[in-house]
């Protein structure tokens, strides 16, 4: 899923969250957290999950399968 690292850092830094901010949100360890973002770990699919729904986005935009950031209804 080498498409999460980058698009949950854009997505943190286009709404100017902190990673801190993130990781108490998704109750991670703020070291844990980064590791997501600079891909040393790969990001359990719950963590998508809850990507994406806090920042309304589709998993799919998250893991790389479509450029839109929104589900197609």
């Amino acid at each position: 899923m080498k498409y999460v690292y980058p698009r949950i850092r854009d997505l943190r830094e286009d709404n100017d969250l902190t990673q801190e901010h993130l990781a108490n949100r998704l109750n991670l360890h703020l070291t844990q957290y980064r590791r997501y973002e600079t891909g040393e770990s790969e990001v359990p699919v719950h963590i998508v999950k809850e990507l994406a729904l806090f920042y309304n986005v589709s998993s799919d935009y998250l893991i790389g399968i479509t450029n839109e950031p929104t589900a197609i209804k």
